[in-house]
């Protein structure tokens, strides 16, 4: 077995857990698709390990989401792969997936394929009523753990090392998602869409984020940075994730979540630092009180660049090397559909080039679909490093090490490649219509940059039902009309007021400057600012686009969130931030 935990054995089939033993389980998190639990209990064969439970959507029936398996067209797909075909499942399909194909791509040592654990819909229906109320109330809404399901995942657990010489040693680990990290450069990517060739899909789908409200704040990380091979650029890298996690970029403390987002959110409010998480890297790293953070990052920085990790990675992500804009073509004659992007762009440059990908033969067809399904798990998953000091600089070691020049530290490090899901065939049109959808918004607002206008921005402050409003709010001189009271459908009260101005003068960064005026006091109120933006000289007047500024000020102002981000002047990049968006 190697140190990861990998490679287990049949004998963990034999134990059916039972409703008993829910108990020893507590809830660690949760994607889209699995419910993620960490063993408690004293039981040496799980301690060390989660379970991986699959959910169903709330609204979806039980019987179409039991036992499904592959259909017969991913069967065709995926029948080059021993054991996926005949899986009775689609979670068993998926875990061989995770042994078959992702682990010689990504490498043994790096890629826990875990094992099924037999459990009993009454294990199951307690896991449910015992994690319900730490679920996110989103996540409720969406989706359930499936009663149907016979077996789960069992797993390494990955944010800690395993118990043994070093038992009481204090563990640090880092979840990173780092995205795709190359420009595609496919000759069938359309002259309107040629931005992909310049800009990653990751900073182009930011911007969609922005405008859709999933996320409040542009993140400054760049994948070209992370897979760059440049220590330098992966140090940026790094660190724009840290200022900006969304659910990139989470830290874990003996296996507990200490920063970052614990939803799986894209972006979460779980972003400020504690006392704990400051407390508990001076375990680990040695320095003067104010810079455990910086060397903390510096540490995941040398880790990646000395040890390669991404090298293999990205050879996995360029096995998409036509770009959905191709491999989109060969998905429909796999499924024998009309071509709806021929039809689309019937009469392009590109036609003839279409006409190239709907000649080939069936198998280079299902060899581009495959790679391509196989790059998308690539670029989703995550990577976790996790970390322990080396007390005992010349004690043996089963993991590889990794010396810090900032602290003249040596630390055992262990990282492996997770959430290797498998994406299913139906999936190649929802990946084209996001794609065509992130890469024409990003376009049109590149079209509209640097134009200037008169524009009215609606700042409407959501007031927190705790916070105290004054009986009269003055009038400002500088904005246009009276401030406004009414009742807000999150039961709060919300202010709205409307400001006129030119791109050139806009200042978000005083908004709490404008709040004072209104005898608001930012720093003891909860609130969420919303900036709509209207074009006077349109004749339609209509609302151009609508973003989340600020959320909950008081975690952007705590002394310690404060100091720490005081070099990146945070309040400046926010303004920045909202004047890039409304400029395009």
């Amino acid at each position: 077995m190697d140190p990861n935990g990998a490679g287990l054995s049949s004998e963990w089939m034999a134990a059916v857990l039972g409703a008993k033993d829910a108990v020893e389980w507590i809830y660690r998190g949760e994607g889209a698709a699995n419910l993620v639990l960490a063993y408690c209990g004293n039981a040496p064969k799980f301690v060390g390990k989660v379970l991986r439970i699959q959910k169903v959507p709330t609204n979806g029936s039980e019987c179409e989401n039991g036992h499904s398996a592959l259909t017969k067209l991913e069967g065709i797909l995926w029948g080059k792969f021993e054991g996926i075909v005949s899986a009775p499942t689609r979670e068993t399909a998926g875990q061989l997936y995770v042994q078959k194909v992702m682990c010689p791509l990504l490498g043994s040592e790096h890629v826990d394929a875990g094992i099924h654990v037999l459990v009993s819909r009454e294990f199951l229906e307690a896991v449910e009523k015992k994690v319900l109320g730490q679920r996110p109330s989103w996540r409720v809404d969406a989706a359930k753990v499936n009663p149907l399901c016979d077996s789960v995942l069992l797993i390494a657990d990955h944010s800690k090392f395993p118990h043994g010489i070093f038992k009481e040693e204090f563990c640090v680990s880092v979840e990173i998602k780092p995205k795709g990290g190359f420009l595609p450069i496919s000759e069938f990517i359309a002259e309107e869409n040629a931005v992909k060739k310049k800009i990653t899909r990751f900073k182009m789908h930011q911007l969609l984020k922005l405008h859709q409200g999933k996320i409040r704040k542009l993140s400054k990380y760049d994948p070209l940075d992370m897979f760059s091979g440049s220590k330098d650029r992966v140090q940026k890298a790094i660190k724009s994730l840290f200022l900006t996690p969304q659910n990139n970029f989470r830290v874990f403390l003996n296996g507990s979540l200490a920063f970052g987002g614990m939803d799986g959110a894209a972006d979460s409010a779980s972003y400020t630092l504690d006392q704990a998480f400051l407390d508990g890297l001076k375990h680990i790293i040695v320095a003067k009180d104010g810079m455990h953070i910086k060397y903390f990052l510096e540490l995941v920085a040398e880790t990646i660049f000395k040890s390669r990790l991404l090298d293999r990675l990205l050879e996995v992500q360029k096995l998409d090397s036509i770009d959905i804009e191709g491999a989109i073509h060969a998905y429909y004659d796999i499924v024998s559909q009309p071509c709806m992007v021929c039809r689309e762009k019937d009469g392009s440059k590109l036609s003839g080039r279409y006409s190239s990908l709907h000649s080939k033969p069936r198998d280079e067809k299902l060899k581009i679909v495959r790679d391509y399904l196989i790059s998308s798990t690539a670029k989703d998953l995550s990577l976790m490093i996790s970390f322990r000091s080396r007390g005992n600089k010349d004690l043996e070691s089963s993991y590889k090490v990794v010396f810090l020049e900032s602290t003249k530290q040596s630390f055992d490090y262990k990282a492996s490649f997770i959430d290797l899901d498998m994406k299913p065939l139906k999936k190649m049109e929802y990946y084209y219509k996001l794609d065509q959808q992130i890469v024409s918004f990003y376009v049109k607002m590149a079209i509209n940059k640097g134009k200037e206008g008169k524009v009215v921005a609606s700042f409407e402050f959501f007031l927190s039902a705790g916070s105290v409003l004054p009986e009269n709010i003055p009038h400002c001189p500088d904005v246009s009309e009276d401030v406004v009271l009414d009742p807000s459908t999150h039961g709060s009260n919300k202010i709205t007021s409307h400001i006129p101005f030119s791109f050139v003068n806009l200042c978000p960064s005083d908004i709490p400057k404008a709040l004072r005026r209104h005898h608001l006091e930012p720093a003891l109120c909860n609130f969420t600012i919303m900036v709509s933006c209207y074009n006077l000289e349109n004749s339609s007047g209509h609302c151009l686009h609508t973003w989340i500024v600020y959320h909950s000020l008081p975690s952007c102002c705590c002394p310690a969130r404060r100091d720490l981000l005081k070099a990146s002047k945070i309040e400046e990049s926010i303004s920045m931030e909202v004047m890039l968006c409304i400029q395009g």
